[in-house]
């Protein structure tokens, strides 16, 4: 059986004062509760720590040896506590966040001197990836996750939504016509995602309903590339606001069929695992996203 902080705390109080009735008094417990503690640990030690007379209590050579050490034990728990205090009070370590490419380049990278001032003591590693990743086998602390939410096992903390539109450069409109109605983009050229194929649904509503399901001409699995693709003037894509808003205010990419389009947004989720109290890096770094992404 392993000796327990109770007993220790008890142990060293004794030793302190003297007596079961002061320390007693000084932990805030009943004398009885005191003294059976002190009896499980000297059983559970197989030794004397403590000689009782009428008039005192003194420590025994194995109780005055035993004493440093449980002394010891309990300054570094008190230690261990306050150093997770102050981490509460100022955030400090390693935070892993995991998002895909436009998103890290668009929304969290322009973020990163802001967060870095607020909080200097918090080491943040970026890592981009395009499909969904176990959380756990890659060690990351938040993922980023746009769409749906499929796995239960994950805490979410909504940080915004995002609205996707039908975009084209003013380059390829020039070269190419400006389409009039959702029908005539069939004779388009349409940029599209290799997957998931539910990104190829563009949100324009017409007689299909209030999706249409493109043929790309060409694909990419990174909607960062279908972004380049469009500023060069290669075709028509529909990507979210988060990676074109200033594209759109520059005027380097413009919204096509307006009239046509359906308000329809994604969610942007942070993602984690939470097994005990949520890490001080990680809320600091969940509240810091949400307060700028979810207006």
């Amino acid at each position: 059986m392993k000796t327990t902080l109770e007993e220790l705390q008890a142990f060293t109080a004794v030793a302190g004062a003297g007596s079961i009735t002061a320390a007693a008094e000084q932990l805030g417990q009943t004398v009885s509760g005191v003294s059976r503690a002190l009896g499980r640990l000297e059983k559970k030690l197989d030794t004397t720590l403590l000689r009782r007379t009428t008039r005192r209590i003194a420590l025994t050579e194995e109780g005055a040896a035993f004493l440093a050490h449980a002394r010891a034990i309990l300054a570094s728990i008190d230690e261990a506590e306050e150093l997770m205090a102050a981490r509460r009070q100022k955030p400090a370590g390693r935070l892993r966040v995991n998002a895909a490419t436009p998103f890290m380049l668009h929304a969290v990278v322009p973020l990163v001197p802001e967060f870095r001032r607020a909080y200097p003591q918090i080491t943040l590693e970026l890592d981009t990836d395009e499909l969904n990743i176990d959380l756990l086998e890659r060690r990351t602390d938040i993922a980023i996750r746009i769409g749906a939410l499929r796995d239960s096992t994950l805490h979410a903390r909504p940080l915004g939504t995002s609205r996707i539109r039908v975009l084209a450069s003013p380059a390829y409109l020039a070269a190419q016509g400006r389409p009039k109605t959702v029908a005539a983009l069939a004779r388009h050229t349409l940029l599209g995602f290799t997957q998931p194929e539910s990104l190829n649904r563009w949100p324009l509503r017409g007689a299909h309903g209030d999706e249409w399901q493109i043929a790309p001409d060409l694909t990419a699995s990174s909607g960062e590339t279908l972004r380049q693709l469009a500023l060069q003037g290669a075709g028509i894509v529909c990507l979210s606001d988060f990676m074109t808003a200033g594209d759109r205010t520059r005027g380097d990419l413009v919204q096509l069929l307006a009239k046509d389009t359906v308000d329809v947004r994604q969610p942007l989720n942070a993602v984690y695992y939470r097994n005990t109290q949520l890490a001080a890096r990680i809320a600091c770094f969940l509240d810091f996203l949400a307060a700028r992404l979810g207006h």
